[in-house]
């Protein structure tokens, strides 16, 4: 491997139906993580990240395989499936599959995801003629290999994704029971945000001779933006969405939410309700997502709705507000998106909807960025929220005299 440092996809030796889609997301500059494991992983080595959410590690596993797979290709067998990634959530193993959708898109290849707590059927059918890729959380995938509609015998790449959350979940004897399923000779990722014995132990009886690297993420946020939370319930943030956004300041807005489903509805709520408004995920072509960005850039659409895999691409001067539809379940995340305002010298707010099943998201995001974010009172915009325990609420702060404003969209 040359010692060169990479600055650009274009330094890696990737197909060009994987270019494409980076393009086509915005994609121009690996990140650390990215940089240092794409190579060796093209190479076939095994691999040891002590890499937290947040810092490109999915791209990293996902673009060798998709490589590897492009390059050979070979009809699964019946019920198998090439590629494993295993991950101890529903949220982020949907979330995987997606990135392996939005990379591979002029690949070709067939994947599935698999999670518990939805019907079986859809997931048997899908595996029924083999797959290239399963993304699985371990109850499901055991359940499926148990009942016989799924092997791991002709399995090529084995990667365990968040090796310490899986631990604390009480995965491990799942996952040393799959171990015995797999075959000897493959190719091994392991992932993990820490690194402590007992996931260190693990490691060793699943990698041979691997590359180890260590990345950490830029997690400070930006000073000049003020931080605010509202809890909400989920089925009043469409409500809360709209009265926030008759704030006289939100001139330039970028809405978050979890899934493209989810941007998608965001967006009509917001055309229905005569707000100019656009999405940008991984189901848009190339030029819609790039005419919704120009869109977005010149003012002619106030607010854009998008998800995490498509932001990257989101590089736009005077962004007044970042909200938050749905908290991020990789606390990272959050500290990119709110980077999206507050720039060049300019002040910027990020506005948060936490519904009672993401509280846990932001007890991970205060612990990762060192301080409680001020809690907002949801009756200062008309909406009945709940009271969260241990927190104070408080009121917006007025606008900063002299801020830039720009025309409003």
């Amino acid at each position: 491997m040359s010692d060169t440092p990479i600055s650009s996809f274009d330094q890696l030796a990737l197909c060009n139906p994987l270019r494409k889609a980076l393009s086509g997301l915005g994609y121009q500059t690996p990140t650390p993580v990215q940089a240092s494991a794409i190579p060796p992983l093209l190479e076939g080595r095994d691999l040891l990240g002590c890499s937290q959410t947040g810092t490109g590690k999915t791209a990293a596993f996902a673009l060798p395989i998709l490589q590897k797979f492009s390059a050979n290709r070979k009809r699964p067998a019946r019920c198998s499936t090439r590629a494993l990634v295993l991950t101890p959530t529903r949220e982020l193993a949907v979330q995987i599959s997606e990135s392996f959708r939005d990379y591979g898109r002029y690949v070709g290849l067939k994947q599935v995801v698999i999670y518990g707590g939805v019907g079986m059927h859809p997931q048997i059918r899908a595996c029924t003629n083999g797959v290239d890729v399963v993304v699985a959380t371990p109850g499901r995938l055991l359940d499926l290999i148990g009942r016989g509609y799924l092997r791991l015998d002709s399995l090529e790449v084995f990667v365990l994704d968040e090796a310490d959350r899986m631990l604390d979940m009480g995965f491990l004897p799942d996952i040393k029971r799959l171990l015995t399923l797999i075959p000897q000779q493959r190719q091994s990722l392991f992932f993990s945000a820490t690194m402590p014995p007992t996931i260190a132990k693990l490691a060793d009886t699943i990698l041979t001779n691997p590359l180890k690297i260590q990345i950490s993420p830029a997690a400070t946020p930006v000073e000049r933006i003020d931080q605010r939370v509202l809890f909400v319930a989920q089925i009043d943030k469409r409500a809360l969405l709209g009265e926030v956004l008759k704030e006289a300041q939100t001139d330039r807005v970028l809405v978050f939410t979890r899934t493209k489903h989810g941007a998608d509805r965001v967006v009509a709520q917001l055309v229905d309700g005569k707000v100019r408004a656009e999405a940008i995920h991984g189901n848009k072509s190339q030029n819609a997502r790039q005419k919704a960005l120009n869109n977005f850039r010149n003012g002619h659409t106030r607010v854009l709705v998008a998800t995490d895999i498509a932001s990257r691409g989101i590089d736009v001067e005077g962004i007044t507000h970042v909200i938050n539809y749905d908290l991020p379940n990789e606390p990272e995340s959050y500290v990119h998106r709110i980077g999206r305002t507050a720039r060049a010298g300019n002040d910027g707010i990020a506005i948060s909807f936490c519904a009672p099943k993401e509280k846990s998201y932001l007890r991970d995001i205060e612990r990762l960025i060192h301080q409680s974010v001020p809690v907002q009172d949801t009756r200062t915009y008309g909406v009945s929220g709940y009271a969260p325990s241990n927190r104070s609420t408080v009121r917006p702060p007025r606008p900063r005299q002299g801020r830039r404003r720009m025309a409003a969209a």
